[in-house]
């Protein structure tokens, strides 16, 4: 699955050709649109089949096994550098279900506090943005999932390696070819959207947070019932 720019196009023309078309006309206008949308859409639809075609197994193993750290007493720890924390954040806005429709878990987004995060940054540094959260809260029976479209981010290496080493469930989420992370034995579960386009990879990634969720709740409800 790829994305890739013609030699002389940017990239900016390529996710928007009609922005960049000679075209005068309103209607001849609207079909480009159109069809850049449609585009996209294809894109994006081809990529989530290969996904669940390759990866269905996999993510039905993961989500029992956050069901099973979330049964012990577990928490939830997501994080990403840039759209990768706000996909994080919505992570854990997932799982804390605040519209009241499922069970609340605990889960919390790494990159939200900035007072934490600028200080680190500002101190110490970048790489260890995550990791220094995970080595003060962190605990066996805990999750950590990383998000990244490159699977290249220093800090998420480092916060995986952190994670191991407390003994957390770690799930790591990756685009490209997984990058550093698939070389990584830190990541229990790795979950790679194959394609060279950031907005496909997090459109990708976007399906697969949700679908853990939902299996996860869908684990954790004959738990909840015996009790």
């Amino acid at each position: 699955m790829s994305h890739d720019v013609e030699p002389g196009v940017s990239a900016m023309e390529a996710l928007y050709p009609f922005l960049y078309s000679d075209a005068s006309d309103l209607a001849d206008l609207k079909a480009e649109v159109r069809e850049s949308t449609v585009a996209k859409i294809r894109e994006i639809a081809e990529l989530r089949s290969v996904v669940a075609a390759r990866e269905s197994t996999r993510l039905a193993n993961c989500a029992e096994d956050m069901a099973a750290r979330f049964a012990a007493g577990g928490r939830l720890f997501a994080f990403g550098n840039g759209g990768s924390a706000t996909d994080a954040q919505q992570v854990a806005t997932l799982f804390l279900s605040p519209d009241g429709n499922a069970p609340s878990l605990p889960a919390f987004g790494l990159a939200n506090d900035t007072s934490v995060v600028t200080a680190l940054c500002n101190d110490v540094g970048v790489a260890v943005v995550f990791a220094r959260q995970l080595a003060a809260f962190g605990r066996r029976e805990d999750i950590a999932i990383g998000l990244s479209t490159s699977g290249n981010s220093e800090n998420l290496v480092r916060a995986f390696a952190e994670a191991s080493r407390h003994g957390m469930l770690t799930v790591g989420l990756a685009g490209y070819d997984g990058g550093a992370m698939a070389e990584l034995d830190s990541i229990d579960y790795l979950f790679v959207a194959p394609s060279t386009s950031v907005h496909r990879i997090q459109e990708a990634q976007t399906t697969i947070y949700h679908v853990l969720w939902e299996l996860t709740l869908a684990a954790l409800a004959p738990r909840r019932a015996a009790t």
